[in-house]
C-alpha cells in the first residue's frame, strides 16, 4: 500500500501498485525480484509501498524482467526533476512517509527544524558562488520539508544534537537566537524531542557523522548517512539496525530532554543578548 502521506492517485503510487501487481502475475517474490535487479528484497517492497520511487535505470530491467512492455521506462521518465540535490531525493521522499524519524546532527541544526536565515547561510556557505536564485530555491525546498512538522503528531521526530550544533555561530548571532528559540518552541509544544550530546562528553558513538532513521507503517526501515554532496540510503536490516545501536548509544550518552532544553534555550538567551552588547 502506500506510503500514509502518498496521495494514491500520484504517479509514484501508481507505479508502485502496478508493480506489485507485474510482479505477483510473473509469480515472483519481492526477495527473488530483487536479486534479479541487483537490490534487496526490502528495496522492492519500498518500491511497491511508495517509499522509494522506481528509477529509470531499474524500470528497464524490471520491464525486462517482468515482460512490461516497456510500461515502467515510459513513466518513470516522466517524473519530474526533484527539487532536491540528487544524492537527497531518495531520502527526502521516504521522509515524508516515515511515521517515525530519528536523527543524529554533530554540526548543524537537522534541516527539518531549521529556520529560514538559517538556512540560507547553510547553503551559501556550501556554494559561495552560485547565484541568488539558486539559493532561494535551495533554501525554499528546505523549508518546505518542515511542513511535515504541520501535523501535531506524525511523523515523531527524535533528534539528537551535539553541543556544537548549538555554539557555532552560523550568519549572526541574532540568526543563531531566532533559530535555538524555533527549536525550543517545538520542544515546548510537544511536537519534537529533542536531546544534546554536552562537549564535556567526550568521545561517543557519532563522531563519525551525521546519521538519520526512518521507521515506516508497512515498509522495512531505512538509513540514511550523508557527507558532502553524497548520500546513502541503505535498507539492509544487518546495516539499518547496526545504525540503530549507534543511535540508542548516542541518546544515552546525551542529556535529558529537560536538561536539553534547558541548554538550548540558555544559549538562545545568550545570542539574544550579545546582539545588544
Amino acid at each position: 500500500m502506500p506510503g500514509k502521506n502518498l496521495d494514491p492517485t500520484s504517479p509514484r503510487a501508481l507505479l508502485g501498485a502496478e508493480l506489485r501487481v507485474a510482479r505477483e502475475r510473473a509469480g515472483m517474490s519481492q526477495a527473488a525480484l530483487g536479486e534479479k535487479l541487483f537490490v534487496s528484497g526490502s528495496y522492492v517492497g519500498q518500491m511497491e509501498a511508495g517509499t522509494r520511487r522506481i528509477t529509470p535505470e531499474l524500470a528497464h530491467s524490471i520491464d525486462e524482467i517482468l515482460g512490461t512492455g516497456g510500461f515502467f521506462a515510459r513513466n518513470t521518465a516522466n517524473q519530474g526533476k526533484s527539487k532536491y540535490p540528487d544524492h537527497f531525493v531518495e531520502a527526502a521522499e521516504a521522509e515524508a512517509e516515515a511515521l517515525a524519524i530519528r536523527e543524529y546532527a554533530p554540526l548543524v541544526i537537522p534541516g527539518l527544524l531549521q529556520r529560514e536565515a538559517y538556512a540560507r547561510e547553510i547553503f551559501r556557505a556550501y556554494q559561495p558562488t552560485a547565484p541568488e536564485a539558486v539559493i532561494d530555491e535551495l533554501t525554499e525546498a528546505r523549508l518546505d520539508r518542515a511542513k511535515l512538522l504541520a501535523d501535531p503528531s506524525t511523523p515523531l521526530l527524535w533528534c539528537v544534537l551535539d553541543e556544537a550544533a548549538l555554539r557555532r555561530v552560523v550568519g549572526s548571532r541574532a540568526v543563531m537566537a531566532d533559530a535555538l528559540h524555533h527549536l525550543a518552541t517545538l520542544i515546548r509544544g510537544c511536537r519534537i524531542i529533542t536531546q544534546v550530546i554536552p562537549f564535556d562528553t567526550g568521545a561517543h558513538a557519532g563522531l563519525h557523522g551525521s546519521l538519520k532513521l526512518m521507521s515506516f507503517a508497512e515498509a522495512p526501515p531505512l538509513a540514511y548517512v550523508e557527507g558532502i554532496g553524497t548520500g546513502q540510503l541503505l535498507d539492509d536490516p544487518a546495516t539499518v539496525a547496526r545504525h540503530t545501536l549507534t543511535y540508542d548509544l548516542l541518546t544515552a550518552s546525551a542529556l535529558s530532554p529537560c536538561d536539553s532544553l534547558a541548554l538550548i534555550e540558555s544559549a538562545a538567551e545568550e545570542y539574544a543578548h550579545d546582539q545588544y552588547t
